[in-house]
């Protein structure tokens, strides 16, 4: 799959796309493209890395935390425009 480096803005190759969803990971190998050679794989920040048209990947590829929030809404039985905190015993 081809991503975009956010600071650099050069492309890169990254073949491993389980890795690249898996939100317990938070590196990706990796491989610039540029020049005529095949360069050597690198590890790099998934946070750090973009699509093509410049948009973010999506949080649950980075954050293994990213429904919290949601799923503590739910066994508190709390509204969604209620305050984030514990109402329970």
């Amino acid at each position: 799959m081809l991503l975009r480096d956010a600071g650099s803005k050069h492309l890169i190759d990254v073949a491993d796309i389980v890795t690249l969803a898996n939100p317990y990971e938070l590196t990706v190998v990796g491989r610039y493209l540029w020049g005529e050679e095949v360069q050597d794989p690198e590890v790099f920040d998934k946070s750090q890395l973009q699509f093509l048209s410049g948009e973010s990947l999506p949080r649950c590829w980075h954050d293994s935390r990213y429904r919290d929030r949601e799923v503590r809404r739910i066994k508190c039985g709390t509204r969604v425009d209620d305050s984030d905190y514990y109402q329970g015993a």
